[in-house]
């Protein structure tokens, strides 16, 4: 059974980082933010950011990896949400 728990490590890691994606393409091909809470991905990209400097005092590969990804994705949404949003005043 240890053998199996960094697989469930790497498996969840691949899981909630594609679930990211496609959110990142629509806002990116649509340009529309509207509909993204800016209180809630500041929230998420700053939990993401601690998640991933976890995974680098803890050296955990699948945390590390993750999150990385997750945190170029969500920081991307991020950025296009302020960018939009200031855009629109």
């Amino acid at each position: 059974m240890q053998v199996l728990v960094p697989l469930f490590g790497y498996v969840a890691a691949i899981l909630t980082t594609l679930s990211f994606l496609p959110q990142a393409i629509k806002t990116i091909k649509e340009k529309n933010t509207e509909g993204i809470s800016l209180v809630m991905y500041s929230l998420f990209t700053s939990g993401v950011l601690m998640w991933l400097l976890y995974g680098l005092f803890v050296n955990d590969i699948p945390i590390i990896v993750a999150n990385a990804v997750t945190l170029i994705l969500a920081v991307t949404i991020l950025t296009l949400k302020i960018k939009y949003s200031a855009n629109a005043k």
